[in-house]
């Protein structure tokens, strides 16, 4: 266990850190899934758009890597395009 102070309060900081960085990318899954289950085109095109904003902002704060967030970011794009 830590002994400074500044090593506790590290500690905490980075458990708060870690809940909502779950928490945003455990959201952005889910609305990934939502939109790959997306029959309508127009539906679909419409959450395209906040989709690939969580995405982005996911990769802005280093929870996921830029390369992945471009790859979902493809194949997305491309299957409400085949829809």
């Amino acid at each position: 266990m830590a002994n400074h102070k500044s090593a506790l309060k590290r500690i905490r900081s980075n458990d708060k850190k870690r809940v909502l960085n779950r928490y945003q990318h455990k959201t952005t899954r889910n609305a990934i899934k939502a939109l790959r289950l997306a029959t309508d085109k127009l539906e679909a095109s419409a959450k395209l758009s906040t989709v690939i904003s969580m995405i982005d902002k996911l990769a802005k704060k280093n929870i996921i890597h830029d390369n992945k967030a471009a790859n979902l970011k493809s194949k997305l794009t491309k299957h409400v395009s085949k829809l």
